[in-house]
């Protein structure tokens, strides 16, 4: 959680990994959170009123305040709903009876990323040291 964000993707996925080692405040605007996550300022709004778990704080003027932990309960919310493909009240579901469950996949997805990140990183510096190699597909 060190270090300023950049928006991490990988196959239009969050790399949530990445991402929460970089976080370094203590709150974030709406905005930055999208642009943190990827995910447009609507659907954050919208996924408030429908998840209960999702609650930034507000100040006088009602301007929402995220946490680093909200934004890795979005982010979960994000795996559920975007790569798994679950409605929104099954997403619910999910978070509310299988939390653990939810925690690990999450965690075990994200790792694989970072993996997967290091690896296409490797192989490019790689394809820059040795550009007429044959490339084994």
């Amino acid at each position: 959680m060190h270090g300023y964000f950049q928006p991490a993707k990988v196959n239009n996925s969050i790399n949530l990994c990445k991402t929460m080692r970089e976080l370094d405040k203590k709150f974030y605007k709406i905005g930055d959170v999208s642009e943190i996550l990827g995910i447009p300022e609507s659907t954050l709004r919208y996924w408030e009123s429908q998840f209960t778990i999702i609650r930034p704080k507000r100040n006088k003027k009602n301007i929402r305040y995220y946490t680093p932990n909200d934004i890795e309960i979005i982010s979960k919310v994000y795996y559920l709903v975007k790569e798994k493909g679950l409605k929104l009240d099954a997403a619910q579901a999910q978070i509310r009876h299988n939390r653990d469950g939810v925690d690990k996949r999450f965690d075990a997805i994200e790792q694989l990323k970072d993996i997967k990140n290091q690896l296409l990183a490797f192989q490019n510096a790689l394809d820059e040291l040795f550009p007429d190699a044959p490339a084994d597909k």
